[in-house]
């Protein structure tokens, strides 16, 4: 059996990661959160879980702890604000140096994919014009390198993040997918060059409890981008067409010189960051994992899983939709 900390305990994948610790192991768990009223889950249905309130910024009040942890899980991350750098980068290095190399298996570390090229290395562009999120999960994977700790670390790179429920906190994308399906209508008659992956919290949680189970044997730091296979923008509208069962009769092409006409007329303001996204199109990885590279059963592997899961109604009949890959 071995001790666990999970930080963010509370978030969307936290909780996912939580629930999973909690029903499918024995360990010894502390979830670290800031409001235990936010943790809808029955951390009383078995012995060994001990949820820790608490906040990043004091994080060496849990010193002696810290240095009794076999696996730690760090979640916990601030999307901006004042606390931004000091969570996402002093606090969590503070963290990571208060863990005991001797006695730590394994940090499981969530980054983020945006950081990365095609091939899984690190874009230059993240750390120079990224918003200020992008910088510092930048900054802080740069320092994690030079740590005692690092041959034991793990770095997970989400892509898409989808969750929530009646129970768990949505991602933010998961948030505005009933409002993004309302604009099909208009959606479906275009398409775009660009393709990405998407993973759900569930299958998150499951390839996490996987690395823990079963941690690298080489030294670190290992990185795992984590997704389902990658989809093009066009088959994404062809799939949600075909689901709502709405016909798609023509497609318009936008291409980036009509974007940029859209944002010369309508004098968009655009920071660096977002430019080279919309130039860069393509936010795909080599060797994205979900749990069936681990040989486990996905709980959402496509878009159709995804819909269903979001509690999207399903049209009447079936599309024959055309598909522009």
């Amino acid at each position: 059996m071995k001790r666990i900390l999970v930080t963010g305990a509370s978030g969307c994948i936290g909780h996912y990661l939580s629930e999973d610790l909690i029903q499918e192991t024995d360990h010894e768990l502390y979830l670290l959160v800031r409001n235990p009223k936010k943790l809808q889950l029955d951390t009383q249905s078995r012995p060994g879980v001990t949820v820790l309130q608490g906040d990043m910024a004091q994080i060496g009040q849990l010193a002696d702890l810290l240095k009794t942890i076999d696996i730690a899980v760090l979640t916990a991350t601030a999307w901006g604000g004042q606390e931004l750098l000091d969570t996402n980068v002093l606090r969590t290095i503070e963290l990571l140096n208060l863990l005991d190399p001797a006695k730590c298996q394994q940090v499981i570390y969530f980054s983020t994919a945006s950081l990365l090229d095609r091939h899984n290395q690190v874009l230059k562009e993240a750390g120079e014009i990224g918003h200020d999120y992008i910088r510092s999960k930048h900054e802080c994977l740069r320092q994690l390198s030079t740590l005692a700790i690092a041959p034991q670390t793990t770095v997970v790179f989400p892509t898409v993040v989808m969750g929530g429920d009646g129970q768990k906190p949505y991602s933010h994308l998961s948030a505005g997918l009933p409002e993004f399906m309302k604009w099909m209508n208009l959606i479906r008659f275009f398409q775009a060059d660009g393709s990405f992956h998407f993973i759900h919290g569930r299958d998150i949680a499951r390839v996490v409890r996987y690395l823990i189970n079963h941690p690298p044997q080489e030294q670190g730091p290992h990185y795992f981008v984590l997704g389902q296979a990658p989809l093009t923008l066009n088959q994404t509208v062809t799939e949600f067409c075909a689901y709502l069962g709405k016909k798609i009769y023509f497609r318009i092409p936008l291409s980036m010189s009509l974007a940029d006409f859209f944002i010369v007329l309508f004098r968009l303001q655009m920071a660096d960051w977002d430019r080279f996204c919309m130039r860069y199109r393509h936010f795909t990885y080599e060797k994205a994992v979900n749990p069936a590279s681990f040989g486990l059963t996905n709980y959402c592997a496509t878009l159709t899983d995804l819909l269903k899961i979001s509690g999207i109604a399903r049209g009447g009949g079936k599309s024959k939709a055309i598909d522009n890959n």
